[in-house]
């Protein structure tokens, strides 16, 4: 096996690399104290893809991420010190994760180690390790494994970088579009420090563009199309958050322009090269459980206009309108109950709309339940009796039932006193008696209390009045 630092530090001519030229496995060019060099990777204007030519190499062209990355922060602290934690990168496509961990390779003194979950394994970490090991003991020279989809790797996986993130051998980036709090272990997470990185906004993504349009060396400014303003805005809009997705656009617009001879790149050339709207949605990750739980408090709250634009973005995104369904039928019962008896039925009615219609006509009976479900009056009373009677159950057991609520169908039964003293509500007026029917140990213990809201107005007002009867004679039997 060829030595590691053969493969990262500078490769000879004629094997495969550019003469007189010190590039590693990676495409970074190294310059002459052997440290990647950022700003060189592509191997010439237009032979890569824009987003991968204009790639920030400095800090300070990292746009969108003041939060993380802000002057007094301790990120770009550790970074210009060379004095880096081991750190989980964690944002959607497109947010800069790749471009920090590249212009952390600029900054650091140490080997940088490019390292995919998705192509390497435990065999691959434990022969990097073995060689940061020999680099340490060598030249007391650090490793600085970057590992990008950190979240593909299983849990033994994961597990295997532990000892080596522990001792120092190796500072670990690792990057995810998953949340790490679900996705990597928390014996290596507790070994991490997770930095947030955001969406980003319409500024910045505009920003994107302008720099790639300015630079002659590796974006467009060679090309003669211009880019007015507000054309950039339309496609950073459209790019939804993704610096990728937008210089993507960019691209494939001003290439487009070019060929139809065009000197600027005009709406009719943004539909012609725009593709559908492209959601950060995944069903079984967190945008999932974001999108949702903002559907539910909009519900929730009362907002008829907030719970339809969550729902189109869960349909839009791809989510199973049967899960949009079922989660509309748990909410008509637990937060709205008895203010409103219908709004079950509402519920109930669009799951069988969309397995009757299926998609899109039942967007419509879909859209209706939302907003029907906004507006009802709400109540949890239902599902705060449900809870407290469960806790009395698991606190107390099995309490007896009373004998007066037991059947006596055998006759022996009835000597031993079942059924005895049970009095038949529709023997007496207004079919109410005043009767217990909880065990002794709670007798007058409440769970449901109606909060007095729509329809549970009135059965509040029916359980005051059938309470205020209560202590009466009681005739018959």
């Amino acid at each position: 096996m060829p030595d590691q630092d053969d493969l990262f530090d500078g490769a000879p001519a004629g094997d495969g690399k550019h003469a007189g030229e010190n590039r590693d496995d990676a495409g970074f060019a190294r310059d002459a104290g052997g440290r990647p060099d950022t700003r060189s990777r592509a191997s010439g204007p237009g032979r890569e893809p824009l987003a991968e030519r204009v790639r920030p190499s400095s800090l300070d062209e990292l746009v969108g991420q003041d939060e993380a990355l802000g002057a007094a922060g301790f990120l770009r602290e550790a970074i210009e010190a060379d004095a880096l934690p081991s750190l989980i990168l964690w944002g959607p496509p497109g947010c800069g994760k790749t471009s920090l961990a590249r212009v952390i390779a600029g900054h650091t003194k140490s080997r940088f180690v490019p390292f995919s979950a998705v192509l390497s394994g435990v065999r691959e970490v434990r022969e990097m390790v073995a060689e940061a090991q020999a680099l340490w003991a060598r030249e007391g020279r650090k490793t600085l494994l970057f590992v990008d989809e950190i979240h593909r790797f299983n849990k033994a996986q994961q597990d295997a970088f532990l000892p080596h993130v522990e001792n120092g051998t190796i500072t670990m980036v690792g990057a995810t579009t998953e949340n790490p709090f679900f996705e990597v272990t928390s014996p290596l997470l507790s070994r991490c420090r997770v930095v947030r990185l955001l969406p980003l906004g319409v500024e910045a993504l505009v920003a994107v563009g302008r720099r790639a349009l300015t630079d002659a060396e590796r974006g467009l400014a060679t090309r003669g199309v211009a880019v007015p303003d507000e054309v950039l805005s339309v496609m950073a809009r459209a790019a939804d958050g993704d610096g990728r997705r937008m210089l993507n656009l960019l691209e494939a617009a001003v290439d487009h322009a070019a060929r139809k001879r065009l000197p600027a790149v005009d709406e009719a050339v943004l539909e012609a090269v725009k593709a559908g709207p492209t959601l950060r949605y995944d069903r079984a990750y967190e945008e999932h459980y974001n999108v949702i739980s903002a559907f539910i408090k909009s519900l929730r709250g009362s907002s008829p206009d907030a719970a339809i634009y969550w729902m189109v973005r869960m349909l839009e995104g791809g989510e199973d309108p049967s899960f949009v369904c079922r989660r509309m039928i748990i909410f008509a019962a637990e937060d709205i109950g008895n203010a409103d008896p219908r709004a079950l039925q509402v519920a109930v009615a669009a799951k069988d709309a969309f397995e009757f219609l299926g998609l899109p006509e039942a967007e419509i009976p879909m859209a209706q339940a939302a907003t029907y479900l906004a507006t009802a009056p709400k109540s949890n009373a239902a599902y705060m009796a449900l809870k407290a009677a469960k806790k009395v159950v698991h606190e107390m057991g099995s309490l007896e039932v009373p004998l007066h609520l037991r059947n006596a169908p055998a006759k022996g039964m009835a000597a031993l006193g079942y059924g005895q003293g049970y009095a038949y509500p529709h023997d007496y007026d207004g079919a109410f008696v005043d009767a217990e029917y909880l065990p002794k140990v709670l007798q007058d213990r409440r769970f449901y209390e109606p909060a007095g809201a729509g329809y549970e107005k009135t059965i509040k007002e029916r359980l005051e009045w059938w309470r205020s009867r209560k202590g009466g004679d009681r005739e018959g039997g």
